[in-house]
């Protein structure tokens, strides 16, 4: 296929483009900078909401990945204005150039996150859970619905609700081991709080999947059919590693060090996400087991 990739340079969007290549498919990148412009990669700045047109033709595929990383720095007014539009911007500028088109292409693959469920304790929840309340489950909100011009124009679409990607080559993973490594990591909060993670091998090839899957559209939960509490992560990255997981980081220190805000989203709000439309749909995971996921990425 040829496929269009938005945020092809991230830590997703590269590993998937390289993935992609590998198995025969033409990638077409969109750049914001004018200097990496080729005939593989095309102008795109959803600030101004400029997009060149000519990327689109005889595409098969759009994968919108872009979006301010909402952990790089501390949450104030501005921080949080780019976290919303950066999303919502870019999905509304590809939707648009997208409905002109005589020959649209078949799908659209947006980025969304587990965020949408928000704070929900022990309940499981699948993809028919309405969303919750907080910053980032509007975020997740606004960012989906971005994409309604395309459902009405008949493309098939389909929003990965991401959890937490594994990876040591970024992403939250990578910024964790250096205080693991030396034995300095422990739970966040009191560490019931459950995590929706997904290893990013397995994201890549449920992207895949949802390409050649003309049965999934709509929310789907990239994640784990495991998750865990934030304590039996901790827990088992030590094992792994081999090192002490009994240093804490309490509520108070979290919500001193980022802000209430920001502290309890990324950091203490309970989302216990399911895959159900992939366990349907008969996609096996290749780690489904958090101790494996982590020995096969950290262990080699």
């Amino acid at each position: 296929m040829k496929i269009i990739i938005s945020g092809a340079s991230g830590f997703i969007g590269h590993e998937l483009s390289s993935f992609l290549e590998k198995c025969g498919h033409q990638i077409v990148r969109l750049v914001r900078d004018p200097a990496l412009i080729s005939d593989k990669a095309f102008f795109f700045d959803p600030s101004i909401g400029e997009i060149d047109t000519a990327a689109f033709e005889g595409v098969d595929a759009v994968i919108n990945l872009l979006g301010e990383n909402i952990a790089s720095s501390r949450w104030n007014e501005k921080k949080k204005k780019q976290i919303l539009q950066s999303r919502i911007q870019s999905t509304d500028a590809i939707a648009k150039a997208i409905v002109k088109l005589k020959t649209p292409p078949g799908i659209y693959i947006g980025a969304s996150a587990v965020g949408l469920y928000g704070e929900r304790g022990d309940t499981f929840c699948s993809e028919e859970m309405p969303s919750g309340d907080g910053f980032l489950a509007s975020v997740c909100k606004g960012w989906e619905k971005a994409a309604d011009p395309l459902i009405k124009a008949g493309v098939r679409v389909t929003f990965l609700r991401i959890g937490v990607v594994l990876s040591p080559k970024g992403g939250a993973l990578n910024k964790m081991l250096p205080a693991f490594r030396l034995g300095l990591g422990g739970p966040l909060g009191n560490g019931n709080q459950y995590m929706s993670w997904i290893a990013l091998d397995d994201l890549i090839a449920i992207i895949l999947f949802t390409l050649i899957t003309p049965a999934i559209h709509g929310p789907l939960n990239a994640v784990s059919p495991h998750p865990v509490t934030n304590k039996e992560f901790t827990k088992v990255l030590g094992k792994v590693l081999g090192r002490c997981t009994v240093l804490k980081l309490s509520a108070f220190l979290l919500k001193l060090l980022f802000g209430k805000e920001m502290a309890e989203e990324l950091f203490l709000t309970s989302t216990r996400a399911i895959p159900t439309k992939l366990t349907d749909e008969g996609y096996s995971f290749l780690y489904p087991d958090l101790q494996k996921a982590l020995s096969s990425m950290l262990l080699k």
